[in-house]
């Protein structure tokens, strides 16, 4: 590998994992603003979404120009990005940030990394094609994982709400369909302006569903400077990050980096939130990471 290559894949690996360490950081900022200053999630993530769509499409004309608005002239991408916005992107991250409202970052963001075994699942019955041995053993681990996390090994209680619980299994299915059903425009459009209208469309959508200017919340200098780093850092700059550093690594490398985002997302909630997390919690959290890896392994999918 020539010194060139070299530097091009140090560059991927430290950028895809800043990307996923931002995230992290950004659920456990979602945390602290929805557990100590009793934001809703209601509130949050519309406003989180209409800003960050609104400013990731000013970042997409900077580079891309008009080609952003490309594909509303095909009827049939505007309606696919339609749905997508309605449907995958306020659906993730109305159910992921309400998970962690219930529970914590680490939890939350954990339990939506079921997303892609039932990814695998879907693909599974599409093809009519039997799951390899490592996808089998991914989906085997994925309910061991959750069942290790919710009972603690002890089927007569749950360690965990029961709300917590149900928003993310939510936000796992919610991942499911956030990630399957903008594949067609993803690959015709890239995935910086797919993403970014599937915010402002997903925030548009929410603000009229909450309406957000009619729940009270104290919003003072610490709830601007939290909205901010969920905005900002674990939007636009984890997002280009991580993006520029699949450019380097791959797309198959760059989501196995990007399975840093639990692991930061548990250590920040451990640091700052005080969150307490015992062996089972902690085995469970391996268990379901590990299926990452293991889907990686999957040569057909």
């Amino acid at each position: 590998m020539s010194m060139t290559a070299k530097n091009s894949l140090r560059r991927g690996c430290i950028l895809t994992l800043f990307g996923g360490i931002l995230w992290g950081a950004s659920g456990t900022c979602g945390q602290y603003l929805l557990q100590v200053k009793g934001l809703t999630s209601d509130w949050l993530v519309p406003i989180r979404l209409l800003t960050a769509g609104l400013l990731l499409l000013v970042v997409c004309y900077f580079k891309e120009g008009k080609q952003i608005f490309a594909l509303w002239r095909v009827p049939k991408d505007g309606r696919d990005i339609l749905i997508f916005g309605m449907v995958g992107m306020s659906m993730c991250q109305y159910t992921y940030f309400t998970a962690i409202g219930h529970s914590n970052a680490g939890t939350a963001t954990v339990l939506q990394y079921i997303g892609p075994v039932l990814i695998m699942l879907y693909v599974s019955l599409r093809t009519g094609k039997m799951p390899e041995k490592s996808e089998l053993a991914a989906v085997a681990l994925a309910l061991f994982g959750t069942y290790l996390l919710a009972t603690h090994g002890n089927m007569n209680s749950l360690a965990i709400s029961s709300r917590a619980l149900f928003w993310g299994l939510c936000s796992a299915a919610a991942l499911a369909v956030y990630t399957v059903q903008p594949g067609r425009l993803l690959d015709k459009y890239g995935s910086m302006a797919v993403t970014a209208w599937g915010m402002f469309i997903g925030g548009v959508l929410l603000c009229l569903i909450r309406k957000p200017w009619n729940i009270k919340a104290d919003v003072d200098g610490v709830v601007i400077c939290g909205m901010a780093v969920i905005i900002l850092a674990g939007t636009i700059i984890a997002f280009t990050s991580y993006m520029e550093g699949v450019k380097c690594v791959g797309p198959e490398k760059g989501s196995l980096f990007a399975a840093i985002e639990p692991v930061s997302a548990t250590v920040f909630s451990v640091l700052f939130m005080k969150a307490g997390f015992g062996p089972m919690d902690l085995l469970g959290f391996v268990c379901i990471i590990s299926t990452i890896f293991l889907l990686a392994l999957g040569k057909s999918r």
